[in-house]
């Protein structure tokens, strides 16, 4: 089965560098040309899923409970689409709710994996070796740019949007 692109390279940052910030990255820039503004898409239920584990990485219990409730909630909803993913649905629902139990108990973060079948793990894996990662294991928690990553990453652009779009904004209340 053909699956897009940017999916596999997700899956790649999910299970391979457990770069959870990366997989957001590439997945909202794909949910955005596919489904923009579907904020109920299977898609935005993998975002939330890689979120949660990254807040939870980081000890943030709060906002990896946040977005892992968010990321069942759509997933719930989505059986369908999710199985078209190559994805165990039982098994990935069971394991959400055994990482939700643990953020709620305040557990300390242990890597999951998304349950792929047997085709879809050998790309992945391929992807994995290309990139240098290796599929399926754990997070280095010792990484701190791994694990802090959003804290170090260059904002610029990000900063310049804000500002531009705070201009259109005192603009618009001008005229």
């Amino acid at each position: 089965m053909n699956y897009p692109q940017d999916y596999l390279f997700y899956l790649v940052h999910f299970q391979g560098s457990r770069d959870y910030f990366e997989c957001h990255e590439i997945l909202e820039e794909y949910w955005k040309d596919m489904e923009p503004g579907v904020k109920d898409s299977h898609w935005v239920g993998l975002i939330q899923l890689a979120v949660s584990q990254y807040h939870h990485r980081r000890k943030n219990f709060a906002g990896a409970l946040k977005t892992i409730a968010k990321s069942i909630s759509i997933l719930r909803t989505k059986k369908d689409e999710v199985l078209t993913l190559g994805i165990d649905y039982t098994k990935l629902m069971d394991a959400l709710e055994k990482s939700l139990e643990n953020i709620k108990k305040q557990l300390p973060y242990q890597s999951i994996n998304i349950p792929v079948t047997d085709s879809l793990a050998e790309q992945c894996k391929a992807l994995c070796v290309q990139e240098g990662f290796t599929w399926c294991t754990p997070s280095n928690m010792e990484d701190t740019e791994l694990v802090n990553r959003h804290t170090i990453r260059d904002r610029t652009d990000v900063i310049e949007e804000r500002e531009h779009q705070k201009i259109l904004r005192q603009n618009k209340r001008k005229n």
